[in-house]
């Protein structure tokens, strides 16, 4: 028999996480991440499987075009656009972080204003061409970009989401020249100029980088189908990849979206909040039954209006450094250690950091730590926590609690943000918990917002790298419309979802999925005539002549912002297509429950302090559980991957998919 093996990578700041499934049989590692060559990690987690010649499926998990954009570290590019618009990313929106600030904000484009080209071309915005564009004029152009080395150009014409013809010209001669391109209509064909430009100039400053990252990766990773995750919660191929690396910018994140979306629904949980703690950062998103996806996001400065999974990040991880600001008071993060030179215990580094703090608390076991394969230095953790401790003194126990308080006041923050924000009640969900990290901190977190239940699913510390696994292959596409729903006809706008749809069938072909296996789903991005954002709804085809989808708007307006207006016309924005090639999954088996006790499991007994107090916890092997068991608090649960630390009055039980699942005693 074929040994079939799919292996999941997910390339973090701190580690490098990899799910092998071998003929469904699953398998994992974590290894340090090497930041300078993201690949070298990669090589060395899948190397067996490289010199065996298995031909494995790799879906990969990648923050190289996220730390390129937030690094500044991407390429020099130039802008061609219609004459008159050269300093459109220079004008930006009106849109501040900081509303009442007398201070202008500073932001620095991703290209000087002698880099921007404006041709003589016009298209109105109904798509008829009014100046067409000049062959001579463009040559010129190029020739300047030539001598001006740039290595890649964005090309953001006005109205070329109505008639992509001059963008699709200048392509071309682009191509001519070998210059690699990136265009608008094919990125972002969607009216909002600024928008639109924003995106097609991040996604060439990263091109470059991106092309080249995953060449190399490809040279050394030969006899292997690669597949690169997006952040929509597929993945792509490597060419889609190279052409546009904006559709990758949290990939790794998506990952765990994904994997926890599945877990928790073989679990029987619909809705949750899944809660991903790594060394560098923690992402949070919620799931009310399905994974919820945005097209408003941000990184760094750079708006990126593409369809994403609605994931908020904060620099809140293991690694986070903590220090005393100039006013005397103690801060934790953003800045991390990451994994060169990581938490001081690592033994390199000489900054307290979360994992610091948690060790000296007794919330982690030094002996066990990735299961016995690193080694770990708790006399380090308390040398630089005494140190922290005399600048605002404290004892280095109560330093070390103060920088668990808050980091978590910083990620309990995050959760509000996808919750109560976006008018959602935290205690009717679940608090999912994962990373390496997550275990620490999910049960207070949970009962500061009163999440009645926290689920720590086994291997959460690489959960990320399974979600890779239960990914598909995603592909989505726009069409601006920009009118009112009765002046559009039933007929027109379902025959405008066909014509995408047909395009998503065509592309799913060329990844090797077939008819049958591909899956159309159709969104409308409606709103209120006059208003500047628009709303995300699924689109149902109905036999009915009627527009059920204003009714849906109006519902879905109410709920987000507390009002609705019935006789205000709804204008039709965008429409939208999400094509979904269905992947094979990991199959997930529920074992029988067994007795109570967890006696086969116990390890030792350790000292914690906690809330001022300190306590004897049962440590227990995760991996010596079994469905059935209970734990109560205090108690150290330990991993090969990560830790999960039970406070005083909490009780964990391990359900048939061996996930943990903790509450609060009342």
């Amino acid at each position: 028999m074929k040994n079939e093996v799919r292996i999941g990578v997910d390339t973090g700041g701190t580690f490098t996480d990899f799910t092998i499934s071998i003929n469904g049989k699953i398998e994992i590692k974590k290894i340090p991440s090497t930041p300078k060559n993201p690949s070298l990690a990669i090589l060395e987690g899948i190397d067996e499987f490289l010199r065996k010649e298995l031909s494995p499926v790799v879906i990969h998990g990648t923050t190289v075009a996220t730390n390129s954009l937030l690094e500044r570290k991407g390429v020099r590019i130039a802008l061609i656009t219609t004459r008159g618009f050269e300093d459109i990313l220079f004008i930006g929106r009106q849109t501040r972080r900081e509303l009442y600030s007398l201070r202008g904000e500073r932001r620095t484009p991703l290209l000087p204003r002698r880099l921007c080209f404006g041709l003589e071309e016009r298209i109105s915005a109904s798509g008829k061409i009014e100046t067409k564009i000049s062959l001579s004029e463009l040559q010129e152009i190029l020739e300047k970009i030539i001598k001006l080395k740039t290595e890649a150009v964005a090309v953001s014409l006005i109205n070329s989401y109505a008639n992509n013809s001059h963008e699709k010209t200048i392509s071309r001669e682009l191509k001519k020249k070998k210059i690699l391109a990136s265009v608008s209509s094919e990125i972002l064909p969607e009216h909002r100029e600024y928008e639109r430009t924003a995106i097609t100039a991040v996604n060439a400053y990263l091109m470059p980088v991106v092309s080249q990252y995953l060449a190399d990766l490809e040279k050394k990773m030969q006899h292997v189908e690669l597949r690169i995750m997006q952040s929509n919660e597929g993945y792509i191929t490597p060419a889609r990849a190279k052409s546009e690396p904006i559709r990758t910018a949290l990939s790794g994140p998506a990952g765990g979206v994904v994997g926890a979306f599945h877990l928790a629904r073989a679990a029987g949980f619909q809705n949750i909040i899944s809660f991903d703690m790594g060394g560098t950062s923690s992402d949070v998103s919620l799931i009310d039954g399905k994974i919820r996806r945005t097209n408003e996001s941000k990184i760094g400065d750079f708006p990126i209006r593409i369809p994403i999974i609605d994931i908020h990040s904060v620099g809140a991880g293991g690694g986070s450094i903590a220090y005393v600001d100039r006013g005397g008071s103690l801060r934790v993060g953003p800045k991390s250690a990451g994994a060169e030179p990581g938490p001081a215990c690592y033994g390199h580094g000489n900054f307290p950091t979360v994992t610091d703090a948690n060790l000296v608390l007794g919330r982690l076991v030094p002996e066990f730590f990735l299961g016995g394969k690193m080694k770990i230095l708790p006399k380090r953790s308390h040398e630089v926590l005494e140190r922290l401790a005399k600048k605002i003194n404290k004892s280095f126990l109560e330093t070390a609690a103060g920088i668990i308080k808050i980091a978590n006041a910083n990620m309990e923050k995050a959760i509000r943000v996808i919750s109560i924000e976006r008018g959602f009640d935290p205690r009717n969900f679940a608090l999912f918990s994962f990373g390496g990290a997550g275990g620490m901190h999910a049960v207070d977190i949970a009962s500061h917002l009163k999440i009645p239940r926290v689920i720590v699913p086994k291997n959460a510390g690489v959960l990320s790298s399974l979600g890779l696994l239960m990914a598909d292959s995603i592909k989505d596409y726009s069409k601006s419309i920009l009118k009112t729903a009765e002046k559009l006809k039933k007929e027109e706008l379902e025959k405008f979802f066909v014509e995408l749809g047909e395009r998503g069938v065509r592309n799913m072909k060329e990844e090797g999925f077939s008819k049958e296996e591909t899956f159309i789903y159709p969104f409308l991005d409606l709103r209120y005539l006059g208003q500047s954002y628009e709303i995300t709804i699924p689109y149902r085809y109905t036999k009915s002549p009627g527009l059920s989808f204003v009714s849906d708007f109006h519902k879905a307006h109410k709920k987000l912002y507390s009002y609705q207006h019935d006789q205000r016309p709804v204008e039709i924005v965008n429409i939208r297509i999400k094509a979904v090639g269905k992947s094979k999954k990991i199959r997930l088996k529920k074992l029988p429950l067994k007795g109570a006790k967890p006696e086969k499991a116990f390890l030792k007994k350790q000292s914690i302090y906690y809330n001022g107090k300190s306590y004897q916890a049962s440590v227990f092997n995760r991996s010596l559980l079994s469905p059935g068991n209970k734990m109560n608090g205090p108690a150290l649960i330990a991993d090969i991957e990560s830790t999960i630390f039970l406070p005083p009055s909490c009780t964990s039980k391990v359900d048939g998919l061996l996930n943990l699942l903790i509450q609060k005693v009342e």
